[in-house]
């Protein structure tokens, strides 16, 4: 176990080194993806600056829940992020040379192509998570220390989840780029805003058939200490580390399941 974690090590090291080695690139990469990242909360504060609300919250209470979702998906990016190149390493055969080396094959896969570049979304979003909290008229107990913590970490490990289930899909569907993006992209979007403006159908498909509200929208809810408008109980607040979890444990089962089922390159 200690020898792989130190290949591993190696393998995001030397991704590190080569991707430093062009300096000006790198920089630019970081400070690119991080400007891109800030269009989206350039989207929240021009929806308010037409409306005083959104479904039910006020701005303060919406980048609450902004920050939570950005930080959460920005960490998972980070780490796990590279996967969504599945497809590719199935058509060209990356694949097949991973499965013959004595090495997990998803460690070999993340630590392959390391997006380091994204580091700097993951620095934007804690800032803005900061300052959404920093405005938000929050009353702090030990509790809620520990949830502005511990929520978009384990948004985090739900959206890697996410990456990892989608990614697989490619095993049998190498074109499934778009439904990866779909829910991994679009559940970004999805959480960045509160769960009580989607319709019925969406909501109980989306925010609770596949559990994306308990990514920012029920934490948020917890550390704000505001009551749900969906009639939901205050405990679902705390549910996220649960439903991170649950998500992991189907994520790898499909994981397993696409890598035991997986017939090389070309079949």
């Amino acid at each position: 176990m200690g020898e792989s974690l130190r290949i591993y090590a190696k393998l995001v090291g030397a991704q590190g080194r080569a991707q430093a080695s062009y300096r000006t690139s790198f920089w630019l990469d970081l400070i690119g993806s991080s400007i891109i990242v800030g269009a989206d909360l350039i989207a929240v504060l021009v929806i308010f600056s037409r409306v005083p609300a959104l479904g039910g919250f006020s701005i303060s209470q919406t980048l609450v829940f902004f920050g939570i979702a950005l930080t959460a998906f920005s960490i998972a990016d980070l780490v796990v992020g590279n996967i969504e190149r599945m497809r590719n390493y199935v058509r060209m055969g990356t694949l097949d040379a991973m499965l013959i080396r004595p090495l997990g094959v998803l460690p070999q896969l993340l630590a392959n192509d390391v997006g380091f570049r994204r580091a700097g979304r993951v620095v934007y979003a804690g800032a803005v998570y900061v300052v959404a909290l920093s405005y938000a008229d929050i009353d702090w107990t030990p509790g809620r220390v520990v949830l502005v913590v511990s929520a978009p970490l384990f948004g985090a490990v739900f959206f890697a989840a996410f990456f990892v289930a989608t990614a697989t899909v490619a095993i049998w569907w190498v074109e499934s780029g778009e439904l990866a993006n779909a829910l991994t992209y679009g559940g970004r979007d999805l959480t960045s805003y509160p769960i009580s403006i989607y319709g019925g159908w969406f909501r109980r498909m989306f925010a609770f058939g596949l559990g994306f509200a308990f990514v920012a929208y029920y934490p948020g809810l917890a550390l704000l200490g505001d009551p749900d408008p969906l009639g939901g109980p205050a405990w679902l607040g705390w549910a996220s580390p649960l439903v991170g979890i649950a998500a992991s444990g189907v994520a790898a089962l499909i994981w397993r399941t696409g890598v035991r089922h997986y017939r090389s390159t070309g079949s």
